[in-house]
């Protein structure tokens, strides 16, 4: 039977965001839908033609780290010629702090998580979208994303931040995307900043959530 698409997921990075176990985690659903599935732990990938050639998405579970020059470019243009990208938490966003054009291609840049792991709750704010039709707002007891985030992203799910923690008042009523969509060139761009570790995708919404926004991202789903 002919996968229904081409998936690349590379892990590695800061271990604290448990990338192999949510690789394990995720890559099962991605192969319930069809998808065949390549899980790689290199970022030397981006620099082979070979490799990128005929997928149809790229998923970065990579947090932190270091990227050459090569890997970027490798990467940013395989994105931009049309292989779509997909991903969740640091694993996507907050990867290669010191490459801006990645944070430009992703749509947006981790810049803290204020108290650490505690109570909070996702807002869904588009409820026709395919990632988040039917989902209902969903508590977390997780790490909480503030980020930098690029204005043409088309936001579908927010968090709004109490200011409560670390006395960081000045950010009480805060708004904050969470999940979005975007174009990169010719491809389709998904983030959402849920799943901090593997037991955050026991939460059904955050574990739907990012199985539709990859498959939206490769363009199994409308």
């Amino acid at each position: 039977m002919t996968a229904r698409a081409q998936v690349l997921m590379v892990w590695g990075g800061w271990d604290g965001h448990e990338p192999k176990q949510c690789v394990e985690r995720i890559a099962p659903l991605l192969e319930e839908a069809g998808c065949a599935v390549r899980i790689v732990d290199t970022l030397d990938v981006y620099t082979d033609p070979e490799a990128l050639r005929g997928l149809d998405l790229i998923v970065p579970v990579w947090t932190m780290g270091e990227i050459s020059k090569e890997q970027a470019a490798g990467l940013l243009a395989a994105v931009r010629g049309g292989v779509n990208l997909g991903g969740w938490h640091g694993g996507m966003c907050d990867a290669f702090r010191q490459h801006v054009g990645y944070q430009f291609m992703t749509g947006g840049q981790w810049v803290a998580h204020p108290g650490g792991v505690i109570d909070y709750t996702v807002q869904i704010r588009d409820h026709d979208h395919p990632i988040t039709a039917g989902l209902k707002d969903f508590a977390l007891h997780s790490e909480q994303y503030y980020m930098h985030t690029d204005p043409s992203n088309q936001v579908l799910a927010t968090t709004t931040f109490a200011g409560d923690q670390e006395d960081m008042d000045w950010i009480a009523g805060c708004v904050m995307p969470v999940t979005w969509t975007r174009r990169y060139g010719a491809a389709r761009i998904f983030y959402t900043s849920v799943g901090h570790v593997a037991a955050d995708l026991e939460v059904y919404e955050a574990r739907e959530m990012i199985r539709r926004g990859l498959l939206w991202a490769a363009g199994l789903l409308a």
